[in-house]
């Protein structure tokens, strides 16, 4: 597996957008919140050049993610995988690269996840732990390791 975290320009945004409400459409119709504009909107109004990384796959598009900086921790804004990646090992690959990124500066994360999506499994195998609970969404933390997240 030929994995790579590229930076992204101005010209990536329509495509991420439109692969972000791929990629949440089947959460989102579970919960009857599937709105493929004020998706698209979600991504498009906050985006950032600067935290957004393109994963690349074998040189292919496989999704993107987005780390940015909260206070003084981290937030992983975005993290989506096109549906055709997933399942795979992928997320897992590019989770370890972001932990050990995180661990490396000694920031915790945060994230966000539909309440009823696969993503809260995803999280909390990579050692999230659940932090609130909303009418949409749980929220999770993940604190960084001392050296011993992979051993």
């Amino acid at each position: 597996m030929n994995l790579k975290l590229e930076t992204c320009t101005l010209d990536d945004a329509a495509q991420l957008a439109e692969l972000r409400v791929f990629a949440m459409r089947p959460s989102l119709e579970r919960i009857g919140r599937f709105d493929a504009e004020r998706a698209r909107q979600r991504l498009l109004q906050n985006f950032a050049t600067e935290y957004t990384r393109l994963i690349k796959l074998d040189g292919l598009l496989a999704g993107f993610v987005v780390l940015r900086p909260q206070d003084n921790d981290l937030l992983l804004d975005h993290f989506y995988l096109h549906p055709d990646f997933q399942q795979h090992g992928l997320g897992s690959a590019v989770m370890k690269l972001i932990l050990t990124e995180a661990d490396e500066l000694g920031k915790v994360i945060h994230v966000g996840a539909l309440r009823d999506s696969d993503a809260n499994r995803f999280y909390l195998r990579h050692g999230f732990v659940l932090r609130e609970v909303a009418e949409f969404d749980n929220y999770y933390l993940c604190y960084p390791q001392a050296d011993t997240r992979y051993e």
